[in-house]
């Protein structure tokens, strides 16, 4: 049940987030629980994989280069969901940042609420 609520406060804060963000469209509700779930699949196979074999810039850049894997994965979903279009990389990185931070938020109200 926590994965279930987990995945439709990422999907309304991809719901918020296109509302505002100009370089950001998705088609409905559905669309959004969809963003969500690859979200979350690629967040757990392929972006372990990008962090091993970037290790070295990541370093270098004192973890500054995360936010780069962030946004790389936003594009990967952009290219594996038809009603999810993000307009370039900078995008993709105002949206992996402010999606951060939004999830932070509504989580922490919600998990607030429960208690």
């Amino acid at each position: 049940m926590n994965l279930i609520l987990r995945l439709l406060i990422n999907a309304f804060a991809v719901l918020i987030l296109s509302h505002f963000l100009s370089g950001i469209s998705v088609d409905g509700y559905l669309g959004a629980i969809i963003v969500a779930v690859v979200l979350a699949i690629l967040n757990v196979l392929v972006k372990p994989l990008l962090i091993l074999f970037t290790l070295p810039a990541t370093i270098l850049t004192l973890g500054l280069f995360l936010f780069v894997i962030n946004a790389l994965i936003v594009l990967l979903a952009d290219k594996l969901v038809d009603g999810f279009g993000v307009e370039n990389f900078w995008w993709a990185l105002l949206f992996s940042i402010l999606l951060s931070i939004l999830q932070s938020f509504l989580q922490a109200l919600f998990k607030e609420e429960k208690n």
